[in-house]
């Protein structure tokens, strides 16, 4: 969601600031389209920081041997990092 509205911020920055030939008195619209071009940038970097955190796993690999048959057993787990179940 985040990329999204960066990109957003982003797009309509560019267009206050290159595309809208209007005057106002009492705000500049091309320092505002600048503005938000900058939030846009940051907040579609701090989205692909995000989600890239997100996407972290961690594996954990145990080897044991089975007291019944005398066979050697490994087994993997592979956990993320964040808050949402593994499904």
């Amino acid at each position: 969601m985040s990329i999204g509205a960066g990109i957003v911020l982003f797009v309509i920055g560019a267009i206050l600031a290159f595309a809208v030939n209007v005057q106002v008195d009492w705000v500049n619209l091309q320092l505002i389209g600048y503005i938000l071009m900058g939030a846009g940038a940051l907040v579609f970097l701090l989205g692909l920081v995000l989600l890239a955190r997100r996407r972290q796993t961690d594996t954990v690999s145990r080897t044991s041997i089975d007291p019944a048959a005398g066979e050697q057993v490994t087994r993997r787990s592979t956990s993320t990092t964040n808050d949402d179940p593994v499904v």
